[in-house]
């Protein structure tokens, strides 16, 4: 059977940054607001005062410093508390295929590679804009592959870029494709409750892109093996989103909070930890690896006292922040993009030989492992 490489990754950063600072502000005018408006029902006890944020709170809690957002207007306004992005004709590129050309494009010119060259794209998201048809099949049509290639959508929240690094592997394993794109355009901000204290600061918008290919493949840059790839997933409800085109036949929870991200955080932080370890430890022991072979750690960015916790379990200490570097600070939790950032930006001084972690964890529960070695 013959190799795979990730070839190149790709990456398109939005235009606007947001602050803590900024995001604080306008949540506590928001709070202010609200409780004035509803001073009568607070003082009689039918409805709870909400309380503050701060940025010590959000920076203890998670890590984040700011993050990247595809529009700031009506984020900031506590009337709105929302990014307001406006729906485009059908005839105009939809704004999450136009991320995904933006980050193809970046990978594609790092191998040197046209996308005519391309077999298929996979667009592995955690929240498609529409059902059909498929952004994937957009991008693909976007970029000019070639009349033989195919393109498709697929969602496992946080955990889809791995999981559509899997299946790329698999098909040019089969040989049903030579050359493969995962991209993985993420809106985060639409889908976050800018009013909710415990979740306001969590996501941020981003678009990245894998480039899977088989040996025979000549490509201009750096080549990495996959020596192996390992899918997890376990039933949870302590992360949801409940937002979908059924929501019309029950109007009267259009608006309900749950159709926004809610999650559980401290059950997930007490039950993703444990697993994800355990999960990186079997996958190094079928794959014959011992985790003193590892140069680094590229994990999902949503936490950084998890991200401490789940590499301490699997290198035996404390990681430095070389052994498992964060983009956590300046990009927020992009879901399934934040482990590809993290390798886009602190792969390049990789020595051949050295091998390397992409891991992914996530609402499902769902997690994916992807060892790979320099190769070239």
């Amino acid at each position: 059977m013959s190799d795979v490489y990730i070839t190149a990754t790709g990456l398109f950063t939005p235009p606007n940054s947001v602050s803590n600072a900024e995001l604080v502000a306008a949540f506590n005018a928001f709070v202010e607001q609200y409780n004035q408006e509803n001073a009568a029902q607070i003082a009689a006890g039918a409805l709870e005062a909400l309380g503050p944020s701060s940025t010590e709170f959000i920076e203890k809690a998670s890590g984040i410093k700011s993050r990247f957002v595809m529009s700031k207007t009506g984020l900031l306004d506590p009337k709105i508390m929302t990014p307001l992005i406006p729906e485009r004709p059908n005839e105009e590129i939809s704004i999450l295929a136009e991320m995904g050309v933006a980050a193809a494009k970046d990978a594609l010119a790092q191998a040197g590679r046209d996308a005519a060259d391309i077999d298929c794209i996979i667009c592995a998201a955690s929240n498609m804009q529409r059902a059909y048809p498929a952004i994937a099949i957009e991008i693909q049509n976007e970029l000019g592959c070639g009349p033989n290639s195919y393109a498709f959508d697929m969602n496992v929240a946080c955990s889809s870029a791995t999981f559509g690094i899997q299946m790329a592997a698999d098909m040019v394993k089969s040989g049903s494709a030579k050359s493969v794109l995962v991209i993985n355009p993420e809106i985060c901000s639409g889908h976050l409750n800018f009013r909710d204290r415990d979740s306001h600061f969590i996501f941020g918008d981003v678009a990245t892109a894998i480039l899977v290919e088989g040996e025979s493949v000549q490509n201009n840059g750096a080549k990495w093996k996959i020596l192996g790839t390992k899918l997890k997933t376990q039933f949870s409800n302590n992360i949801r989103n409940n937002f979908g085109f059924l929501n019309r036949t029950a109007p009267t929870g259009v608006d309900a909070r749950d159709k926004l991200f809610v999650q559980e955080g401290r059950k997930v932080f007490k039950e993703v930890v444990p697993m994800v370890a355990a999960m990186i430890t079997e996958h190094l022991q079928e794959l014959g690896l011992e985790a003193k072979n590892l140069r680094r750690l590229w994990l999902h960015q949503a936490n950084a006292g998890m991200n401490r916790m789940i590499s301490g379990k699997v290198l035996g200490h404390e990681a430095s922040d070389d052994e498992s570097p964060t983009v956590l600070d300046t990009y927020a939790n992009t879901s399934s993009a934040g482990s590809i950032i993290a390798f886009n930006k602190n792969s390049a001084d990789f020595k051949i030989g050295e091998l390397g972690l992409i891991c992914s964890f996530g609402a499902g529960y769902s997690a994916g492992t992807v060892f790979v070695e320099r190769a070239a």
